[in-house]
């Protein structure tokens, strides 16, 4: 793997700063343990929990205590406990590393990543089940489907197919008006999945099985079905025997 020159300039940006920021807080914390040393008798007799959480013997607070004082409170000069100190330095040196794997090899994919590929893992996991399980729909157990998403594709299939013959609201063209009470071939879901998947030809009606497959024929067919009732401006006339 061969690296370009900008990228080799961001890696030791990175590494330079994390190492400047982690030899200015190391410095900082040792001036500021300098401020408050103990004596070192009194810190030879600290147990290595206390020197790690930084907590100081009651009876050493004396020597904590700032010269001033508010409202009649004392203020005592604590430093930033080690176990924080540790903490942080391993945050920066996480920090150097996070920012070269991910931001400057882009080894991983960030959670805008990851999204995009889970959802076209989905996306294809989906198409897979539509493909397998399509052929089992038919003209003798077809449903009306419901769901937004099949309504949504049933639009989809729609706009793309029957506008030119049945208007892009369904109020009819070269065919006819497909949002009144009025059908040629019956109107029930059953009659219109079976009108789209074999046509009729002698009406100039293609047959869309070669076209669609039978889940999109479904999904269509209940797209059709929510057009009822919306009255479209110039409709076509009624055709055919009304639906009671």
């Amino acid at each position: 793997m061969t690296f370009s020159f900008i990228e080799i300039w961001l890696v030791s940006l990175i590494f330079l700063t994390g190492v400047v920021i982690l030899i200015v807080t190391l410095q900082l914390n040792a001036a500021l343990k300098k401020l408050v040393q103990l004596p070192q008798e009194a810190e030879d007799t600290l147990t290595w929990w206390q020197k790690f959480t930084g907590l100081k013997p009651l009876e050493e607070e004396r020597n904590l205590m700032m010269e001033h004082t508010y409202d009649g409170i004392e203020e005592l000069d604590n430093p930033t406990p080690p176990w924080f100190m540790y903490l942080f330095y391993l945050t920066i040196i996480f920090g150097i590393f996070y920012g070269a794997y991910y931001h400057v090899y882009a080894t991983e994919n960030l959670q805008a990543g990851e999204y995009k590929t889970e959802v076209a893992v989905a996306e294809k996991a989906r198409e897979a089940y539509m493909k397998q399980f399509a052929n089992s729909i038919n003209e003798d157990n077809v449903t009306l489907a419901t769901d937004a998403k099949d309504l949504t594709s049933g639009s989809t299939i729609y706009s793309t197919n029957c506008v030119a013959c049945h208007g892009d609201k369904g109020q009819g063209g070269v065919g006819p008006n497909l949002t009144d009470k009025f059908w040629i071939h019956g109107g029930g879901i059953k009659d219109l999945y079976r009108t789209i998947t074999h046509g009729i030809p002698e009406k100039g009606m293609i047959a869309w099985e070669k076209s669609l497959n039978p889940i999109q024929i479904q999904q269509v067919s209940s797209y059709v079905l929510t057009l009822q009732g919306t009255n479209p401006p110039g409709a076509k006339e009624p055709q055919g025997e009304e639906l009671k």
